[in-house]
This record gives C-alpha cells, structure tokens and sequence, in this order.
C-alpha cells in the first residue's frame, strides 16, 4: 500500500514550498488509494512553538488536506528512540564518543590546514579503554567504511555516495536526545512509508537515513527529492516573493483551491492544462513526472487562477467566504445581482469586498482626481435632469435603466461619457466598479436617486 508523509517541525509557520511538498505527498497517497501521514517533528524543545504548531494544523484544514490517522508527535516517542539506541549499542553497531570540544575543534583546524573536509575521524569506534573523566558521550553510528550508498531517486535518478562520504555521525547527543537523521528513518521506517517527497534540501540526508534503515534492518521506502520554488528571477524565493506563512493567502483573499491548483503546477505539470480540480489533480498526479529543476513563483498565475476560481464559485460559497472580509450579504435579497456585478472584477476576496461595498455602502467621500473630472460643466444639471427621468420611467431592471441613459443621452445630444462618468461617480465614489446600469437596477430607483442628489449637493 503506499504509504506517504508530511513532516513539518513546528519552530515557524507552513509556508508554501512545504505545502507544495505536502500537496505532492497527499496527491501520490490519494491517486493511490493509499494513506497519507501527518508527523510533527517536534523534538527540538528549545525552538518548538505551540502557535507555530496550530498554524500548520489550521493550514492543513483550510486546504481541506487531511491527513489519515492521528498526528504524530516525535516528542512522544523518545522511549522508542532510545531502544533502538540502546539496541545498536548492545549489537556494538554504535558506540559512545568521548570527543571533547577541544579535541574536536583541534581536528577540524588540522583538516582545514590540510584543506580536507572536516569530518569525524573515529577515533573512538573502537575505544576499549578508560572513559576520560568529565565527559559526557554522544552516541555514533558505526557508518560503512567501504563501498558506495546507492538509492534511486524518483525524481533525480540514480545517486551514489561514496561510504567514506558519510562519517560515523551522532544519533544520540550527550543529553541523551536523538538527532534528527536517525529519528526520521526509524518514524518512516516503523509509520510504513512507502514513499518519501520531501525538498531536494534533504538529498544529502538521505545516505544518513540510509545507514539507520540498513543497520536496524528496515526497509527502504521509494525517495523523490524535490526541486526548490525560485522567485521570478530563479533566485531563492523570500518572504517578500511569497514565502511566506499559508495562511497569509487566505487573510489576503485567495481561495485554497486556487492556490493548490498554482503549486501543483510548480515541479509538475499534465501537458499543456493549467487547471485542474482537487480530483483531476488525484487522477493525474504521479511523482515520477516531478519536474528535475527548478520552479519559478509567478504572481501573475497565482492571481489569474484565484480570479478563475471566484468566477466559478456558487454564490453560498462566496457569501460565506466574504464573512472574513467584513461583507454580510446573507439577508441581501439582491446578493446574486451583486455577486454577478463584481465577482469577474476581484482577483482576491479583498478586491472582491471592495467592489461589493463600493455598490452597498453609499460613499462618504469622491475620489478627488475623479470628482475633478466627472463634476465638470453641465455635470449638476446632466445628473438632475437624469434623477428626474428615474422618477418618471421607474425602471427596475438593468435594460431599463440603460434605457434611461439611453434617453438622457439622445435627448440632450451628449456623448456616453457626459452621463457616465459623473453617475458613476456620484453612485460609487470614484471611476471604478461594474456597469452603471447593473449598479443602478442592485441599488433601485430610490437609493440611486439618493446617492445622485448626494453628490450635486456636494459640486460647487
């Protein structure tokens, strides 16, 4: 069964180059009918945070990721850990090291001088004498001496590390606490994992977490090292590109699977498709098309397929959405009407709000560089000679009205504009927003009046 992980450490917020390794976990677990796992590596007590470990629960939920099973905590599992210490240290496949800081800062200086990597040399892997005194060892891995480490990579082919590459290197440190490389293979190993994605920062990892599955006699799930998300110039993607905390995109108005769709397509893609469903993402996606290089962050993308996907929302959907952007329209009886009015403008719910409460809330204020131009001329008596044919036709519906300005505009032989962009002002503040005549039929006769008489009064 395959069987695959995200494993987060909760010392700072999900960002999205972990929820796209995430996404690539879960689509290969879903595609495959298989499980896909949720372990929090939260072993370093110093840096761990409660709120950084929240975030990422709430980000998998916002997502609408499940993972299958409970979370895995590694710090509930250090009675396991130090079994299998114990374990390699009976079978003498470990050894403690009484290395002083000293001693090990003096091999190191020596290396360098000599312009050799700096490595253990280990020199205590047979240690058989008297321990020296005010010592407190850290446990090694007895590491192959000879020959290569060999694993295929589903992304990057075959990768072979020369042993000699890859030193007796700690697995427990003198506090007694496990280092990272060796309780990753044992929580992969003993979780089942079949398959392990994570970002190609881990590759050289790897022939660590090799050395624990073959001396534990574990079996090796299938790797797939993937490459990083680069900013639009192919450099390290920063806060500032986008890396930042996931649930940001959700405070800034994208919709999840808008920006589910934009990752899976950074490292994979099916053709020439650019959209894809939650379910024709399961049906289609297989690790062994990731991409070997480098993906590009593009805004652009983002904001498009975010604009696709509130176009193609139902109304419930976005009404409830808009809650968390100060927009109320579930007693609006004209909610479809204003919907339809504005959602082909908001690449974001933020946009989006903005464009709804520019129609249901009556401006307080004119955009001056606007207002500048709008209430110009004949303006006061266009817009008063216009409130008066409302009253008289009484239209109700868009065609009506823009039968209205139809009329105003044949009447008094005047371009489109003359009527146009001083209504548009006076309804909603400045020279942005839907068609005037969708605007007026949402707002009615009464409250367009209103808003007309609003803004005469208030051209000098």
């Amino acid at each position: 069964m395959t069987v695959t992980r995200f494993a987060p450490s909760p010392t700072g917020y999900l960002h999205i180059g972990g929820l796209r390794t995430a996404l690539f976990s879960w689509l290969t677990a879903r595609h495959n009918g298989g499980e896909f796992l949720l372990r929090i590596e939260d072993t370093d007590m110093a840096r761990n945070s409660e709120d950084a470990k929240d975030a990422i629960l709430k980000a998998f939920a916002w997502v609408g990721m499940s993972q299958d099973g409970e979370v895995v905590y590694q710090s509930k599992r250090f009675e396991l850990y130090t079994k299998y210490i114990n374990q390699l240290l009976d079978e003498g496949k470990a050894y403690k090291c009484y290395m002083s800081k000293d001693e090990l800062t003096a091999l190191r200086e020596e290396q360098m001088a000599n312009k050799e990597r700096t490595r253990y040399d280990g020199r205590y892997r047979d240690f058989n004498g008297t321990p020296p005194e005010g010592i407190e060892p850290v446990i090694r891995i007895k590491a192959p001496q000879e020959g290569i480490i060999t694993f295929d990579d589903g992304v990057k082919g075959e990768i072979n590390i020369a042993s000699s590459e890859v030193d007796d290197f700690v697995i427990a440190r003198a506090d007694g606490s496990p280092t990272y490389n060796f309780v990753v293979a044992i929580d992969d190993a003993l979780m089942g994992l079949s398959d392990v994605i994570r970002g190609d920062d881990h590759l050289y990892n790897t022939p660590k977490q090799i050395v624990v599955y073959n001396t534990l006699g574990f079996k090796l799930p299938n790797f797939y090292h993937v490459a990083m998300i680069n900013n639009e110039n192919g450099k390290k993607l920063s806060k500032r590109d986008g890396a930042t905390d996931v649930m940001d995109y959700k405070t800034m108005g994208y919709l999840p699977e808008a920006l589910l769709n934009f990752l899976v397509r950074l490292g994979w893609s099916h053709g020439d498709v650019e959209i894809f469903s939650i379910d024709e993402m399961i049906e289609l996606f297989d690790p062994k098309n990731i991409n070997k290089s480098s993906s590009n962050y593009n805004i652009d993308k983002l904001l498009w397929l975010n604009a696709h996907y509130i176009k193609n929302s139902d109304d419930d959907k976005l009404v409830s959405m808009l809650l968390d952007f100060g927009v109320d329209l579930r007693e609006n009886d004209k909610a479809s009407e204003i919907l339809n009015a504005t959602k082909e403008r908001g690449k974001t719910l933020v946009e989006l709000a903005e464009q709804i409460n520019l129609i249901i809330n009556a401006p307080t204020s004119y955009d001056e560089k606007a207002s500048k131009k709008a209430f110009k001329g004949e303006a006061k008596e266009i817009l008063n000679t216009f409130a008066d044919m409302l009253v008289l036709a009484s239209p109700t519906t868009k065609e009506a009205f823009h039968s209205v300005m139809e009329k105003i505009v044949a009447e008094k032989e005047i371009g489109f504009g003359k009527i146009g962009m001083p209504l548009r002002v006076s309804l909603m503040g400045s020279m942005t927003g839907s068609g005037m005549d969708e605007i007026m039929s949402i707002l009615g006769v009464s409250e367009t009046i209103a808003r007309i008489e609003k803004a005469i009064a208030s051209i000098a």
